[in-house]
């Protein structure tokens, strides 16, 4: 069983259920979909793409994006999608590595050609609208490409991560013993690959308004209302969205679930979430672009002391790692082994900075620190580079989030004296002063705010930090 094929037989025993529900409220159902993208499937082929193909996918979110997918996938196409964080250069990088056949594109990416050799030299695919033959999808090998991504970059050049469909079938299926997805499920969600992965589990989603490349500056109160309006009983964003939704005053009863993740979930948006959603169970997972998941929690498993020692700096609680894995601290970094981490990376020249042999096992090296407890629970402790001289830049940022006024918190730990710039309102930096030195020799700085991540506005973007504190 393929995402593909599941998704097809969803719209066989649904075919009018909504399957993806645009900003504007235009709902495409599953029907709808199988139609689009067998117009898809017919027209690629047509212009020669065929099994193996590389294509380049550079559209926003959309039901559009979604049918072009699917066809790709019903011809046995491999789909590249390049990391939009890493802007032009990023996008040149990734066709330079992935050498794909032709592209498809929204206006805003066609309008780049002219300017871009790489794409001026790819044609572009017409995304038809309906089939005039229902042609079946091909026999691909479930070891056969399927998808090619790429990292963020956030901790150097992005690197290409192939995926086959098998291997997405079992990420997809990983991640459901988390989510348990039910067809009646309508789901709000930020993060574009769970649509895919709710279009295999039959759910309906609903496509955040607002420009996903930007999730800290969405609207809260639009989101709100989106939810309202389409019965959304579940989200699946990063921890971005979530705080811009959490935001808002009033709580949302009907909420049943909130999946989050693609950076680190500390207790203060845990509390606001929980506020903002009180009958719904919130769920952190930890994991990376190589090894989605690697562990989970779930806000009611967390106990009294656990609060209380994420306060007292001793790191953020990420839970169990889950039993598919295997795990390993090697001189405190994480180590992840299984059917579900990537063994390699596009160019084989970028295995040797994460891909490690022990014992007849490959190990990827995530470059994160942490700890394991008693119960075997895993607490994150920051980048394995940045940590100095005793202090880790996620258990002292964990502990100052819980500080009155702070919003923002993020430890530059070298040169020392350690640097810990913080930003919120009503800050009283005597008493922070205090509560910071008592974690270690640590100088407070106050900024306006802190730099994040492009890709998800969910991580501290400390070479950008390290920038503004000279």
């Amino acid at each position: 069983m393929s995402l593909l094929n599941a998704f097809l037989a969803h719209a066989r025993a649904r075919p009018d259920a909504p399957a993806i529900v645009a900003p504007s409220g235009e709902i495409t159902t599953y029907s709808d979909l199988v139609r689009l993208s067998a117009g898809r499937a017919e027209g690629f082929a047509g212009a020669g793409i065929g099994a193996g193909d590389i294509v380049l996918v550079a559209r926003g979110v959309s039901p559009a994006l979604y049918a072009s997918l699917l066809g790709l996938f019903r011809i046995g196409a491999v789909a590249m999608f390049p990391e939009p964080a890493a802007g032009l250069s990023g996008l040149a990088g990734a066709i330079d590595a992935a050498q794909p056949k032709a592209m498809i594109g929204g206006a805003k990416v066609r309008a780049l050609r002219p300017f871009l050799p790489a794409l001026r030299r790819l044609p572009v695919l017409a995304e038809l609208v309906a089939p005039t033959l229902e042609t079946p999808p091909a026999a691909i090998g479930a070891d056969a490409p399927a998808l090619i991504t790429f990292t963020s970059g956030s901790t150097g050049r992005p690197k290409g991560i192939v995926r086959s469909s098998a291997f997405l079938m079992l990420q997809h299926k990983l991640l459901e013993d988390v989510r348990r997805t039910k067809p009646t499920d309508v789901d709000f969600i930020s993060l574009p690959v769970f649509i895919l992965s709710n279009l295999a589990a039959g759910a309906a989603s609903v496509i955040p308004a607002g420009d996903l490349r930007r999730p800290a500056q969405l609207d809260g109160g639009r989101m709100r209302a989106q939810i309202a309006a389409q019965g959304v009983n579940r989200i699946v964003a990063p921890p971005a969205v979530c705080a811009r939704l959490a935001a808002e005053s009033a709580p949302m009863p009907q909420l049943e679930a909130i999946f989050t993740g693609g950076g680190p979930v500390f207790p203060n948006l845990l509390h606001a979430l929980k506020r903002f959603a009180p009958n719904a169970k919130i769920h952190a997972v930890y994991g990376s672009t190589e090894a989605e998941p690697i562990a989970h929690i779930e806000y009611g498993e967390i106990a009294e002391n656990d609060w209380a020692a994420m306060q007292g700096g001793r790191g953020l609680l990420a839970g169990k790692p889950i039993s598919e894995i295997q795990l390993s601290l090697q001189d405190g970094e994480i180590q992840v082994a299984g059917p579900h981490v990537n063994r390699g990376y596009l160019n084989s020249s970028d295995d040797a900075s994460t891909k490690i042999a022990r014992d007849g096992v490959l190990w990827h090296k995530t470059g994160d620190a942490a700890r394991l407890d008693a119960q075997g629970r895993l607490w994150l402790l920051g980048r394995k580079e940045a940590v100095q001289g005793g202090l880790y830049p996620f258990a002292v940022e964990t502990a100052a989030l819980s500080w009155p006024g702070v919003s923002q918190a993020a430890l530059l730990a070298s040169p020392s004296p350690a640097r810990l710039a913080i930003a919120g309102k009503g800050l009283d930096m005597a008493d922070l002063q205090k509560r910071a030195e008592a974690l270690g020799e640590i100088e407070l700085i106050v900024l306006a705010s802190i730099p994040m991540d492009k890709r998800h506005n969910s991580k501290i973007d400390y070479t950008a930090l390290r920038r503004v504190l000279g």
